[in-house]
């Protein structure tokens, strides 16, 4: 089959490697038909994490079922699917709770909690940049979806990671419908925060970042848009409030955050959240955050401490909640949204490529280019 794989400090390529298949009665064999790349792909592909060379990218996936193992009893052969990034078992405690991304069972690794395709220090899962996946765990993981899956296909697998990674940092920072939020980053997840925070009713949802094509996006959904090359982010919220600061604020830029001028600052959007939140406010941080990050700047991150304003943070009597998003959650829910209430998370797409293309997608979106805001490859085109 053909799939992406890394070779190195911003290199992929498009190769031929052995078939996905299955493993065990209870996998699950997808052709895949759309999977997008993510933001956290870039960390990987710029070398600021330990994933090897020679693995498959590919975390947002969706596809056809073409093979069952013996065990699975709910999916079936021709089903359409969409995919959690979370690779979990179902049956630890953790799943039980519902705390899916932090499975006990599916990352062999000692002390490692939680799995997921294609991703650092998250299990031996391959990715579904390719033309085929094997999905563990086919019952609990497969989100089977409705007749009209193949035309719907780019709304609906959002509902692998980008859209519940948004709705989840709406719902860590607590958002009631009338609260005033902040969102720094307008990339995907930060997108999809302001539109999962609009679908709440809130009276007021801002989002900052300087990046042109991406403020343009939040505009398309009634966002209030801050550009932060052009004053203090902090300063343009607390007029927007009446010196308040907002009731609910999101961290979805993560730690490679970037000023204006290009120089990275590990703890920008958090201190910039704890000054711009009200007192007693919420704060969601689901940015990707590191162990440990060898090849930054930052002499503290480099052992991933982040130095944040805890002293003001105490003061303002504020709660930050944080970690990855246990996609089950939440994804039948907003399924229904797409389904039966319209919602169209799709809007952020701005690429539909091949599955050849994945290196010059890659290229083009790891460089922040202006127009390249997500990217969605077909490695098997469906009419």
């Amino acid at each position: 089959m053909k799939a992406v794989v890394y070779e190195g400090l911003r290199q992929v390529s498009v190769k031929n490697i052995p078939d996905a298949r299955i493993e065990r009665h209870t996998d699950v064999l997808v052709r895949v038909t759309t999977s997008n790349i993510c933001g956290s792909d870039l960390h990987m592909y710029e070398g600021r994490t330990s994933f090897e060379p020679g693995r498959v990218f590919g975390h947002e996936n969706l596809g056809e079922v073409i093979e069952i193992g013996d065990a699975v009893d709910r999916v079936r052969v021709g089903d359409w699917v969409c995919l959690p990034f979370n690779v979990s078992c179902g049956f630890c405690a953790n799943c039980e709770r519902g705390l899916t991304a932090f499975c006990l069972t599916t990352n062999p690794a000692p002390g490692k909690v939680g799995a997921a395709y294609g991703y650092a220090d998250m299990g031996p899962y391959s990715g579904g940049q390719a033309e085929l996946l094997r999905v563990p765990y086919g019952d609990f993981n497969c989100l089977v979806l409705p007749e009209d899956a193949r035309e719907r296909q780019s709304d609906y697998v959002m509902l692998a990671d980008v859209w519940p990674t948004g709705w989840h940092a709406t719902e860590l920072a607590c958002v009631q419908p009338g609260d005033t939020v902040v969102i720094y980053g307008a990339g995907p997840v930060g997108l999809m925060a302001a539109y999962s925070a609009i679908l709440k009713h809130a009276s007021g949802v801002m989002v900052i970042d300087h990046h042109p094509d991406r403020l343009a996006k939040a505009e398309e959904i009634g966002a209030i848009l801050i550009d932060d090359s052009q004053a203090s982010p902090v300063e343009q919220v607390l007029e927007l409030t009446e010196g308040l600061g907002a009731d609910r604020g999101c961290e979805c830029v993560g730690f490679q955050a970037h000023d204006t001028v290009g120089m990275e600052h590990p703890n920008m959007t958090l201190n910039n959240l704890v000054r711009s939140v009200k007192a007693t406010g919420s704060i969601a941080v689901v940015g990707l955050f590191v162990a440990r990050d060898p090849a930054g700047e930052d002499e503290l991150y480099k052992r991933g401490t982040v130095a944040i304003d805890y002293g003001t943070f105490w003061y303002k009597g504020q709660t930050m909640s944080t970690g990855q998003c246990n996609v089950k959650n939440y994804n039948r829910q907003l399924l229904s949204l797409i389904h039966d209430g319209g919602a169209r998370p799709s809007w952020i797409l701005s690429h539909e490529l091949e599955l050849d293309d994945a290196p010059e997608a890659f290229m083009h979106f790891g460089a922040r280019d202006e127009g390249w805001t997500k990217v969605a490859l077909h490695p098997n085109k469906t009419s």
